[in-house]
Formats: C-alpha cells, structure tokens, sequence
C-alpha cells in the first residue's frame, strides 16, 4: 500500500508540474558573479542496507544463477502493445522464466511428493518395514556408519541453522521496516515542500540580483569621467606624456642654465677682482722682505746664507695672472634671462592641466546621455519582473501543494492500517522460523543424547535410556519434517515466484533505467502519441521528452524547467529577448557625441622660447678651457708652506730687527692665504661645479631642443587626429562594460531559471524511495532473503530425516539383537529379548 501511495506521489508531481516553465542556459562569465543559493534536502539520495547487504548480495548471485538472462524489454512491448493477448509469443517469456519455471517446478514437486512420502513412509515403519523393526543387525562398519550419519547430520543441521538465522535477520530487519518507512516517507514530504517553498524565495533572489547589477552599471555610469575619460587618458598618455615631461625637463634645464651662469659669473669676477688684489698684496710682501735683507744684518757670514735663500725663494711669491684674463659669460646670461621671461613652466603645467581635463570634459558631455541610459535600465528591471510572473510557478506551487497534502494524509492513514496488520506478518514469518528451529532442535537433541549416551560396550538391546531418548529426538524430527516441511515448501515457492519477478523484472531494470526504456518506446502507452510524457505535457508527441531523460536530470539536479522541457510552453530566452534589451541600452549610447578641441599641448610661445634657448650660445662656451683653468691654483706656491719655511730661516737669524721682520712678513703671508688665495680657490669650485652642469644641460642643446619640437609636433598631430578615433574605441569599450553587465546578468537569469531553480531532484529521490529503498530494499529483498533461507532449509530437511531414520537405529534400544559365537564369525541365531 506505501509502495502504491509513493507512485501516486509522484505522478501527481509530474502531472501539477507539467504545464508549469523554467528556462534554459547560457552562461557567459562577466565582472559580477552570481550564484542561486543551493537548497538542502534532507533524504539522502542513496540506499545502504547496512550489514545484512552482504547477504542480499548472495541472494542477488543465487538469482543471477537461476535467472541469468537480460531483461525481456521487447517481449514487455509485446504484451504491453498487445495488451495481454494470447497471440502473443510466450516462448520468449517461457525462456527467461526457465530458470525460475523450473525452481518453481521442483518446490512443487517437492510439496507434492513429501506427503506422499511420508505417508508411504510412516505405513511402511508401520509394517516393521523401513527400519520399522526393532531389530539391527550389527555390522564390522556399524561404528564407521554411525560416526559418519553423526557428522553428516549435524553439518546439514548446522547448514539448516543458517538458513533459519537468515530467516530471523528477516523478521529483525522487517520489524523496523515501518519506521523506517514512514521517517523515508516524512523526509521525502519535507524535501518536495521545500522545493515547493523554496522555489518562490529563488525567483525573489533572482530578482534581487538585478538591483546589485544596475547598480553596478550606475556606479560606473556615475564614474564616467574615471573609466571612459581615463580610458582615452590612458590612450593618449603614452605620446604626450613624455613630451610634456620632456618640456618641463628641458624648462627646468633652462633654469639650471641661468644659474649656472650665474654662478659661473660671480666665480670670473671673484677671480679677477681677487687675482688683482693677490697680485698686488705679495708684491707688497715681497718687497717688504727685499727691504729687509738689504739692512746690515744679513752681512755676517752665518746670516749671509739664510738672507740668500730667502732671497733665492722669493720669486715663489706670485699670483696666476690667466685667472684674470678668463672670458666672462655675461652675454649669455643675458640672453637666458631674456629667454626665462617666457614662464615655460607654466606654459608646460597649462598643457598638461588641459591633457587631465579630458574625464571632466567626458563627464559634462555626457551627463543627460548618462540619465537616459539609467531610465532604460530600470525598464529592463520592471521587463525581467514581468517575465517572473509570467512563469506559472506560482499557480503551479499552489495547486501541488493541496495535492501533496492530500497524498499525504492518505499515505499516513493507509500506512497506520497497515502498521496494525503488520504484526500479522511478523508473527507468521516468525512462526515459521520456529518451526524449522524446532525440527532442527529435535536432531540437536537427538545428537547430544545418542552421543553422550551411547555405550559401545552395551549390545542394541541393552542400550541406555539417554541414548534411546536421542534415537527418539531424532525420529520426532523427522516426523515433524514429514509433517511440515511441505507446508514451508510451498511458502517458499510462492514467495520465490513473487520476490524472484519482482527482482529481476522491476527492480534490477529500475536500477539499469531499461524499465525507463520500456516506458520510453513510442506509441506504447498511447497508440497515438510517439512519446507519452510530451503527448500528455504539451499536447505534442513529436517533442522528445522521454521518462529516462527526466529521471537523469532530476537525479543530476536540474531545474523542473530543464528536465521537462518547459520552453516548449513558455520560452524564457523569448520572453527575457537579450538582445532586444542590450540593443536598447546601445541605442541609447548611439546618440553619445563627445568631441575635444582645442586641445594644445604647448603653444607658439613656448615653442619660441625653446628655439631661442637652443640659439643662446651656451653650448658654444669653451669649458675645456674653463675646466683647465679651474684645475690651476691662484699663487705658484703654497703660502704656508713658504711662510712656514721663512719663519724658520728667520729663526736660524740672531735675534734683531731682520728677525722680527721676516717673522711679520710670514704671519702677512699666511693672512693673504687665509683671507685672499682660500675663496680664490672656493670660487674656482664654484666655476668648476658650474661648468659641469652646463656641459650636462647643455650638451647637444640643439638636438635636444630639435628632438622635442618633432616629438611635440608628432604628439600634437597624433592627438588632433587620432583623438575621434580613440573617444569612439573607448566609448565601445565603455558602452560594451555596461552591457556585458545586463547581458551577462540575463544570461545567467536564463540559465538559473532553467538549469537551477526549482530543482526537481525530491523527485527523483522520492521515486527512488518508493522503488529503489521501499520497494526493494524494504520489501523485496527482505522477502527474497526470507525464502531464500527458509527454502534452504527445508530443502536440507530432506538428506536430515534420511541420515536422522539411519542414525536413530543406533541409538535406540532394539527388541531383538544377532547373537555371535565369535567376533569374526557370522551369526549363529538370534535372541530376542523381552
């Protein structure tokens, strides 16, 4: 009854989803990424049946055996097309029931000729034939036989206890069954509501993704001036740029020049002005010292030689006569501070701000285009608002809702019924189970007391009662298989049949989808309609939409619109029209007309004061001979090396007015060096420095200045006539990023609509759950795992009661024995003992 409850379920949700849409796919990546939240169900979509699958499993292989045939689907569209004649070729459906024709065949044998037999049996032990006698005679081999019945029966009964232990697995597994079934059952509702209140709250979060596009689109159409005016910024940067960096060097250049010169002026003038006065100043010293040594005191013999050598080192007193001869640099100063009354700095710096003004020149044309594009935008939200309620979910979601109620409180009320009588069913299988446990407890009991009491010494008429109550276990058990063991054979034969068919026609095809297969073969169902599910969905037979491919697509989690194909009803790619709506934001970017003229990157005055600066003669300046004359020292001596050296031929004088004198004019010595030849020397570094700055700055000033008048030119020209060319570039790649917003956003509105939402895998888990774990693994398995060892069992009754008859005439007191005069000679006569 479940089982039929969970079928209905499930063709009441295909046939409520049927006339309902979701749409198809596709995907394009883009800047924004969008993702429909996954639902959780809760059934899970596979089946474990725990530890007692090992033994299902070997029941699978026994049907294997017994039935190894493929799954008869033409000979099932035979009888399903011909509706169950007799025309119809049975000898297909003959040949892969043989296997299970002859199981069933030999149980019913079985059932026939059991009670035959031991009624025949039972009349013969009557008669003292069968053994009925209670007389044996012994044998040499009678200890072998009985050891060998004794193992034999107890490995059968053993054989047998495994059987009925599968059958007890059974009744433990069956009796959990219905709990099971109804929490599979409540989960299964539970997923197909929360697919039911999920879907709504999907189609609103598909909805709400639209908000974080535009307003993606409206953050960068608010940024205009920063993405298409630093587009055409970053076009044009790589040739104005470095002109404009070359000009403001070269600007700058022009103002190391100025004070190079500067600089290089107040060192000549410091120069001239300082040789004058040095010259001056040592001639003074020199002839002070001359003076000196003319008096008498140079005219002792000792004195003579120090007034000599000092006479002798005069001539190093004297000044570097070239350094006031050095040209001056004044007329080219002049000229570059005539050229530095142009500010080309400024002129450079007026270039450059026009060059960065181009996003807001960008953003005040564009500012009514940009409002227009934004109304259209939101006409496509209110367009996609539309389309989501155009989609028959909702009408869909409520009429299912009633019919999911309804299935379910049948489903609960049947499945109560059947939880009462299932009792009943327990009972029987366990009754069963007792039965056989009984038979087998008698041939346990049989063993035990036939070996533990038997004497090999005592004659079969002076046996031990222990032994004799074994021997009547044994017999016990055997009448009770006579009397039972038919009844559990024809159990067995009729569950076989059931559980054998059912396995290997509904459950093996469902697992392999060849039952879907079957369902599939066109006009088969309907004689009218190709394929069934598209006749009874869309009125149109022709379409393929197969049971196998919705079942696939479910149990991969695609959306209901996907799986059922439901564009054939309502087209989502029609009615969303990507192109109609990207072709209205084109449209309106169509009237986007951006120009920028007068656009110049450094006027005719500062190019004029580039050229002149180029003409000014700085370059032409000899600063070899600068250099050369900025290597050389003010004086041909060092002072204080000369004062230190007269101070001590002074000392070497007696004291006295020359004395004195001379040490005066070394301390007038090292004054001069101190006060004249040291800023002499710092004014020659001055001059060197100067110079060699304006050998950088000016080194090949005209090329330079050429070079950067052709590359203002070439970047001039490049922007008057490549700029048209780059608004229209860049404004395609603008208008394209904005599109790709909204294009890509209802790519993925499509493909979330058809591929994801609304996913239809509780469907396919609950037919799963009424087939696959209700059906069999819940009911088919435990009944073929049932008959299985319940039919082993009683299968190895027969060999039990055939070794127990044999085994029990050892182990009861006979009526009569053969008497023997000696061991190794026949018997003589028998004794019968009363």
């Amino acid at each position: 009854m479940a089982f039929l409850l969970s079928i209905l379920l499930l063709l009441g949700l295909c046939a409520n989803t049927i006339s309902r849409a979701q749409p198809v796919s596709t995907y394009t990546p883009g800047d924004v990424s969008y993702e429909l939240p996954t639902t959780k169900y809760e059934t899970q979509d596979d089946y474990k049946a725990g530890p007692v699958g090992l033994l299902f499993q070997m029941v699978h292989l026994f049907l294997y055996v017994v039935q190894p045939h493929e799954f008869p689907a033409d000979s099932i569209r035979q009888i399903l097309e011909k509706k169950f004649e007799p025309s119809v070729d049975y000898q297909k459906i003959a040949y892969y029931e043989i296997g299970i024709i002859i199981c069933t065949v030999l149980g019913l044998l079985f059932v026939i000729l059991m009670p035959v037999v031991g009624f025949f049996f039972c009349m013969c032990r009557c008669c003292n034939k069968c053994g009925g006698k209670m007389h044996q005679r012994q044998k040499k081999s009678g200890r072998y036989q009985r050891k060998c019945f004794a193992v034999s029966l107890l490995v059968i009964c053993f054989l047998i206890s495994i059987g009925i232990f599968c059958g007890f697995v059974v009744n433990v597994h069956v009796q959990t069954w219905m709990n099971k079934t109804q929490q599979l059952a409540t989960s299964n509702f539970k997923d197909l509501r929360t697919l039911l209140n999920e879907t709504p709250k999907q189609i609103n979060y598909i909805l709400a993704q639209y908000n974080i596009t535009r307003d993606r689109a409206f953050l960068d159409l608010d940024n205009i001036h920063s993405l298409l005016g630093g587009g055409i910024l970053e076009q044009l940067k790589p040739e104005v740029v470095p002109v404009l960096n070359d000009v403001k060097a070269m600007a700058t250049a022009i103002r190391e020049t100025k004070e190079a010169l500067e600089n290089m002026e107040n060192s000549l003038q410091s120069l001239s002005n300082g040789s004058a006065q040095l010259t001056h100043d040592l001639t003074s010293v020199k002839d002070s010292i001359e003076n000196s040594l003319s008096s008498h005191d140079c005219s002792s013999a000792q004195a003579q030689s120090t007034c000599d050598r000092i006479r002798a080192s005069l001539s190093q007193l004297e000044s570097n006569p070239e350094l006031s001869q050095v040209p001056s640099v004044d007329q080219q100063l002049s000229r570059v501070n005539e050229i530095l009354k142009t500010n080309l700095d400024e002129l450079v710096t007026q270039g450059r701000k026009s060059f960065e003004e181009i996003p807001n020149k960008i953003k005040n044309q564009t500012t009514d285009i940009v409002a227009e594009v934004k109304e259209v935008l939101n006409s496509i939200g209110d367009n996609i608002d539309n389309v989501s309620q155009k989609i028959p979910v909702q009408s869909t979601l409520s009429s299912f809702t009633d019919y999911l109620n309804n299935t379910e409180y049948y489903f609960y009320y049947y499945t109560s019924m059947v939880e009462m009588n299932d009792s009943y069913c327990w009972l029987g299988s366990l009754i069963i189970c007792f039965l056989l446990s009984l038979i087998v407890m008698f041939f346990y009991l049989g063993l035990l007391c036939g070996v533990c009491g038997y004497d090999r010494h005592a004659t079969p008429t002076t046996r031990g009662c222990v032994s004799n109550m074994g021997g009547i276990f044994l017999m016990t058990g055997v009448g009770l298989s006579f009397l039972l063991c038919w009844i559990l054979m024809l159990f067995v034969t009729f569950t076989f049949v059931i559980g054998a068919n059912m396995e290997k026609l509904v459950c093996e095809p469902y697992a392999n989808k060849k039952l879907f297969q079957v369902l599939d073969t066109p006009y088969l169902l309907h004689q009218d309609w190709k394929y069934y599910l598209s006749g009874i969905m869309f009125s149109n037979s022709d379409i393929e939409l197969t049971f196998e491919q919705v079942y696939s697509d479910c149990k991969n989690d695609k959306g209901l619109y996907a799986a059922l194909q439901l564009h054939n009803i309502f087209n989502v790619s029609e009615h969303l029209n990507i192109q109609q709506h990207t072709g209205n934001i084109m449209k309106e970017f169509e009237n986007l007309n951006l120009h920028l003229d007068n656009f110049t990157l450094l006027d005719d005055v500062g190019k004029r004061n580039l050229e002149e600066f180029a003409k000014c003669g700085v370059d032409k300046l000899n600063y070899n001979m600068y250099l050369a004359q900025a290597d050389k020292s003010p004086v041909k001596a060092n002072l204080l090396g000369f004062a230190s050296t007269l101070e001590e031929n002074a000392n070497h004088l007696s004291s006295g007015s020359l004395r004195q004198s001379l040490k005066m004019n070394a301390q007038t010595i090292r004054t001069i060096h101190q006060e004249q030849v040291l800023p002499m020397e710092q004014s020659l570094s001055t001059l060197q420095q100067s110079v060699k700055i304006l050998q950088r700055t000016t080194g090949g000033l005209p090329d330079k200045v050429a070079k950067i008048l052709y590359s203002l030119d070439s970047a001039q020209n490049f922007v008057t006539n490549n700029i048209p060319s780059i608004i229209v570039e860049e404004s395609k790649q603008f208008v394209t990023t904005i599109i790709g917003y909204f294009e890509h956003y209802l790519q993925w509105v499509e493909f979330a609509i058809s591929e994801k939402m609304a996913s239809c895998k509780p469907v396919a888990t609950a037919l799963d759950s009424a087939i696959k774990v209700f059906l069999c693994g819940y009911t088919v398995d435990p009944l073929n795992l049932f008959w299985f060892g319940i039919g082993k069992a009683t299968v190895l009754l027969l060999p039990a009661l055939i070794l127990a008859v044999k085994l029990a005439k050892h182990y009861r007191q006979m009526q009569s024995e053969d008497i023997y005069d000696d061991v190794e000679t026949v018997p003589m006569k028998n004794r019968v003992r009363f």
